[in-house]
């Protein structure tokens, strides 16, 4: 053992860290195992008195990727054609915007670039015509003559860019949330997938994903002119003529459609109620062209954000006259925060404006008292109240919420920001906790049987070397946790292939040195003089065949996404692991058991 003072430190110091960094993941789990056996209100009791001990401990915990856990993986896809539009501003007519849905259109049927279709349809129409007239950037040097080429290149970065702000935005709004190690990754030009561990609520999650943040507040429609619109569309509907299948049923063969599917409302800025069943339906009749040469100018209509209850019990969503004109965004919000109305504990979103959302709000509220204002966000309003008096602090509030949790969800999005374009869900899986628990057992049972197989080969193929092999290959697969712990790494069912791969490759370095200590021991040398040349002379192909593998799993890391990413983290840490307990392990081991000639260590 002279000499070998340094390595059995390194082995006691590598060790030391292993447990320290597994202990959480080991106390954690013996934990639940305890929590389970206790009845459901001793669980709850015991939960919450120890919620910080409990919450430490998960937080340092080797976490389990979305296949071994169970969650979601969802695929969101940027609305680039929506981006488009937006950029082009007051901009944008008819044509560009025929131009944006033929575009869009070929794209999918082509699976080609939008921005690319978009620019070759445009030029098709007329060669001569410049998108220049549409887009203007002074800070990237679009102008009145820039090209169309130059027009393209600008989309694109202002995608490229796009797609990396909603990429932030939902880390932070995943972040908030309390996903413990969530994957969020670029995929294509115009696609983000995300994955999230050990998530319960799926619809939840969606609109937490999905939603834009787009608050707006908009001045509600002029009373008389909407309830004005309001009779005469139902004086239009009227004249229509009952359909055949309902005349025994109508008296007087009078029928009007949106009796089918509206309630009346009192309220002068409320067009009606309807079930979320005929809201499409509602819209679709409010389409109409004769309907819309009603509609008062600046008017526009928007369903409420949140039922009410009907009086045969049923869910009722309010169709809202508003203004098209935005007097305000959320751009102005710097705070928001959940907080109780005092009189009836509902809780309620105080927001906060900067310094020039406080002055426009205080002109705003100032210029409208009696009248309501409406909160709108991603399209749908959340509360339209009465302004009572004028409101020069910049201090507002959202009510009409589904309960705290769409309170915390809202001030999340409004803190994270809004996204630049919006999301839709192109893909969306879910595995199942249990579907997760037998991986985990599937997995468990690939590395003992491979440890097993591998462990018999050794001792009956090396004897005694063998079993010194098996020794470090077990505390190889322990060393391998620890690091993945350390790092914070997520195990994922690949993480678990690499982990098998391991266990036969942390032997090759062993079966190297062996069948070379064997060699020497041929030509007659001393059983130490065979061990000291073995290790020496097996050195160089070990080190290079590591060195390229670790280089490949770089590699893997570097470009691969969710299952590769995982397989290639825990092959990294395996190579890393077995190099140590291979070279310094097994060589202390050895060196002990043959310090005195009395020892005999047998390599088959």
């Amino acid at each position: 053992m002279q000499g070998n003072g340094f390595k059995i430190g390194t082995i006691v110091a590598f060790l030391a860290l292993t447990i320290y960094y597994l202990y959480p993941t080991v106390q954690y789990q013996l934990e639940q195992n305890y929590i389970e056996d206790l009845s459901a209100s001793e669980a709850a009791q015991y939960t919450e008195e120890n919620a910080e001990k409990l919450e430490n401990l998960r937080s340092n915990i080797l976490s389990l990727g979305l296949d071994l856990q169970g969650g979601m993986h969802v695929t969101l896809e940027v609305g680039v054609p929506q981006l488009i539009r937006e950029l082009a501003g007051e901009n944008a007519d008819e044509l560009l915007n025929d131009v944006i849905d033929v575009a869009d259109q070929r794209s999918i049927e082509n699976n080609s670039d939008f921005i690319d279709e978009m620019v070759a349809e445009f030029e098709s129409r007329d060669p001569d015509a410049r998108l220049s007239r549409y887009y203007r950037n002074d800070a990237m040097d679009i102008t009145r003559r820039s090209t169309n080429e130059e027009i393209a290149t600008f989309l694109k970065t202002q995608r490229q860019s796009a797609l990396d702000r909603a990429i932030e935005i939902i880390r932070t709004r995943v972040d908030r949330y309390g996903v413990t190690e969530p994957s969020i990754v670029k995929q294509g030009q115009n696609r983000i997938v995300v994955e999230l561990p050990g998530v319960e609520d799926k619809e939840r999650v969606r609109n937490l994903l999905k939603g834009t943040a787009r608050l707006e507040f908009r001045l509600a429609a002029d009373a008389d002119e909407f309830r004005s619109f309001v009779n005469q569309t139902y004086e239009y509907y009227d004249s229509f003529e009952q359909p055949a299948d309902t005349a025994d049923s109508v008296v007087n063969n009078q029928f009007n459609p949106l009796d089918e599917v509206l309630v009346p409302a009192q309220n002068p800025y409320l067009f009606g109620y309807a079930t979320p069943d005929d809201t499409s339906r509602v819209m679709d009749l409010l389409r109409n062209e004769e309907v819309q040469r009603m509609l008062p100018r600046n008017t526009t209509v928007m369903w409420s954000a949140n039922p009410l209850p009907g009086q045969a019990g049923e869910e009722l969503y309010q169709l809202i006259g508003v203004r098209t004109q935005v007097e305000l965004t959320g751009d102005v919000i710097e705070a928001a925060s959940v907080q109780f109305d005092p009189a009836t504990n509902v809780p309620e979103v105080s927001m906060s404006m900067n310094s020039e959302g406080a002055r426009k709000w205080g002109r705003i509220t100032g210029a409208n008292i009696g009248k309501p204002v409406a909160i709108v966000l991603d399209g749908f309003v959340f509360s339209y109240p009465n302004v009572q008096t004028k409101i020069s602090n910049g201090r507002s509030s959202i009510t009409g919420l589904d309960g705290v949790s769409e309170a915390e969800d809202l001030v999340n999005i409004l803190l994270s920001g809004a996204l630049p374009a919006p999301l839709e869900i192109m893909e969306e899986r879910t595995v199942g906790a249990t579907l997760g628990a037998e991986s985990i057992q599937a997995g468990l049972n690939s590395i003992l049987v491979g440890l097993g197989i591998v462990a018999i080969f050794m001792i009956v193929y090396y004897r005694t070397g063998g079993g010194i092999a098996d020794l470090a290959l077990l505390l190889n697969i322990i060393f391998i946790l620890g690091i993945l712990a350390a790092f914070k790494a997520t195990l994922t069912l690949p993480g678990i292939a690499g982990i098998v791969l391991t266990i036969g490759m942390a032997v090759d370095a062993n079966v190297l040195i062996f069948d070379r200590i064997r060699e020497e021991q041929r030509t007659g040398k001393t059983i130490k003089a065979s061990i000291e040349a073995g290790y020496a002379n097996a050195m160089s192909a070990i080190v290079d065949a590591n060195v390229t593998t670790f280089f490949v799993a770089i590699i893997l890391f570097s470009f691969g996404v969710g299952p590769i990413k995982g397989f290639a983290v825990t092959l990294m840490a395996g190579i890393v692991a077995s190099l140590f307990s291979a070279i310094v392990i097994t060589r202390v081991v050895v060196d002990y058991l043959t310090q005195t000639k009395k020892s005999a260590v047998s390599f088959g």
